[in-house]
């Protein structure tokens, strides 16, 4: 090899080094640059999920009596909701899990469940038979996807609730998103709803509590 294509060569070689050890620091800073993202990403997260979670624990103890305030489309058979006193109850305060009873009229089946995760809120369903056995759909829900604010988290439907709503022909509901709202001092809402103009809502009063409600079934009184 003469001294002219030796010198090609180690040119070429010196070049393609630097060019690499460029391209790593870039990929380098890149990389750490989404992962500062992704941690600022999550600490929002958390923040407004324990944000959420304090102001439903200020309500702790006491029940509010609500209404439904949207339902379309409207039921075509019986109406479960018409014409029953609604109440909720904050019943179950505990550190990263609150449960709250729903009853309809003497229906006291329902409670619904807020735990923390790691990475937000998880919304369950308890549902109870009189005995206080389970019923055969019971701790459906979903996770938080998204960091949702101080005073709304929104809750799509997971896996396991899709499964078991297939296996029991329900499967219009496995594209269900649960949602709650609290305006501390004014309101609550419960939401369900799913692609195609299902919405169902029932917001209770913060301003006036009522008197407790006895204990949902399967549950001490």
């Amino acid at each position: 090899m003469n001294n002219h294509l030796r010198l090609a060569v180690l040119a070429a070689v010196v070049f393609a080094t630097a060019a690499c050890n460029r391209g790593d620091r870039t990929s380098a800073a890149s990389v750490g640059a989404t992962a500062a993202t992704e941690a600022a990403q999550a600490s929002a997260r958390n923040t407004l999920a324990d944000a959420f979670m304090a102001n439903l624990a200020t309500l702790c103890g006491q029940a509010f009596a609500g209404s439904v305030v949207a339902d379309t489309p409207p039921p075509t058979g019986d109406d479960p909701f018409a014409g029953k006193p609604l109440v909720m109850h904050v019943r179950e305060c505990s550190q990263g899990a609150i449960r709250i009873p729903f009853q309809v009229g003497d229906d006291r089946s329902r409670t619904w469940v807020l735990t923390r995760t790691d990475g937000g809120l998880r919304l369950k369903h308890d549902h109870r038979h009189a005995d206080g056995s389970e019923d055969a759909i019971t701790m459906y829900g979903g996770d938080t996807s998204g960091a949702g604010t101080a005073t709304r988290q929104e809750f799509p439907v997971d896996a396991d609730s899709v499964a078991m709503f297939t296996a029991a022909g329900m499967s219009v509901s496995n594209n269900n998103t649960w949602a709650m709202e609290i305006e501390p001092g004014e309101a609550f809402v419960y939401e369900l709803s799913r692609p195609g103009g299902r919405l169902f809502r029932v917001e209770f009063d913060l301003t006036s509590p009522v008197e407790t409600p006895p204990a949902p079934w399967g549950a001490d009184e």
